[in-house]
């Protein structure tokens, strides 16, 4: 369930940000930085869009190739992968050779970040968009202290660093820090949205509601929380769009 909320969310929010900016009907060039199992990768394809994805582990890169090898030749044709690191862009990709990018569960892997966003920032085209989705260090007590692990909780205020539920230390992000970073290379933060303020603490093993309605429910209160203040400050991850080349507008 909570793949998920975090998927539906991040697509419409996405959605809503890129009918935002560009024509209807337009196909987009995208590139998706650590596409990982590839959801929103292909859900763009489908859309019409064109789509390359550049993702270093070779095992992701051929479960998104099996699961291309489903779609029809026409979404097929749009879609290029390349095994790559999201911080050698340069090494792939002339500058303004995207639309959009999407960099979606990368950056708490990363002890410092700016050299790859000034890399994403690079390869936009004048008035793209950068989607990213982190982890929301200024939430980070929420988890273990709604589970009742106070002592976490107390550590958590004064870090960003974190173990996630596959066991691996990462590190979180602060959107106010973030939005310094993506003035400074040309991509001022022009939206921001929570992802997963309610079901976070949602146990791994939770499945989808199959209730009539309920999924749709669930959703909406999610889609709700993660656009309202004081909610979407409290969401375990933060989304955030940044416009290259352009004004500050969050």
């Amino acid at each position: 369930m909570r793949n998920a909320v975090r998927q539906e969310l991040v697509a419409r929010q996405t959605d809503e940000q890129i009918a935002a900016r560009f024509p209807v009907g337009r196909r987009l060039r995208v590139l998706d930085v650590g596409l990982g199992q590839g959801t929103q990768a292909l859900r763009l394809a489908r859309g019409g869009h064109q789509v390359t994805g550049l993702e270093s582990d070779p095992a992701m890169l051929d479960a998104v190739r099996e699961e291309l090898s489903a779609e029809p030749e026409g979404i097929r044709e749009r879609v290029r992968l390349i095994e790559g690191d999201g911080r050698e862009t340069g090494r792939h990709f002339e500058p303004g050779s995207f639309d959009v990018v999407l960099c979606h569960g990368v950056l708490m892997y990363v002890a410092d970040p700016d050299a790859l966003l000034a890399g994403l920032a690079r390869v936009l085209a004048p008035g793209g968009l950068l989607s990213l989705l982190v982890r929301n260090a200024d939430a980070l007590a929420m988890r273990p202290g709604l589970a009742g692990d106070f002592g976490r909780a107390l550590e958590a205020f004064d870090t960003d660093a974190y173990t996630n539920r596959l066991g691996l230390r990462a590190r979180a992000d602060r959107r106010e820090v973030l939005a310094e970073t993506l003035t400074a290379i040309g991509t001022p933060l022009h939206a921001w949205y929570g992802v997963r303020v309610f079901t976070d603490t949602a146990p791994d093993d939770a499945p989808v509601p199959d209730e009539p309605g309920a999924l749709e429910r669930l959703l909406s209160a999610e889609d709700r929380a993660g656009r309202t203040d004081p909610y979407r400050a409290v969401a375990a991850l933060t989304h955030l769009f940044g416009v290259r080349g352009a004004g500050q507008q969050a």
